[in-house]
């Protein structure tokens, strides 16, 4: 099973941009999956996640800007991000749980790159 993640670029604050999660393989059904973003030197944040236990979540810094999907049919995850700001601009990458027939998988896939300008 892999993760892969699409949708990065570079864009001007107010922006929007739909970033893609495609999980690929034997792959059943995504249990669980959360978008994070990484900037050098500052701690890596959730910030959203979609799961059939825990729902919907959003991080404060992006809630109410940044919405997560997930079509079932595609095996895919989305995170579409409208009013973007500058202090958005960091490496997004799609982490979670993945059923493949017989094993849950935990799985990360790699980042694609969010840049927003002022």
């Amino acid at each position: 099973v892999q993760l892969q993640a699409s949708g990065g670029g570079l864009v001007q604050a107010g922006g929007s941009l739909r970033l893609s999660c495609v999980a690929s393989g034997r792959v059943v059904k995504i249990n669980d999956m959360g978008w994070y973003r990484q900037v050098p030197g500052k701690e890596t944040e959730l910030v959203a996640s979609i799961g059939a236990i825990v729902g919907i979540r959003y991080s404060d810094s992006v809630k109410g800007r940044f919405t997560i999907s997930k079509d079932n049919a595609t095996n895919t995850v989305y995170l579409q991000m409208n009013a973007l700001k500058p202090e958005d601009t960091a490496v997004y990458y799609c982490d979670g749980a993945v059923f493949d027939g017989r094993l849950t998988r935990l799985v990360k896939g790699q980042g694609t790159q969010v840049t927003v300008s002022s």
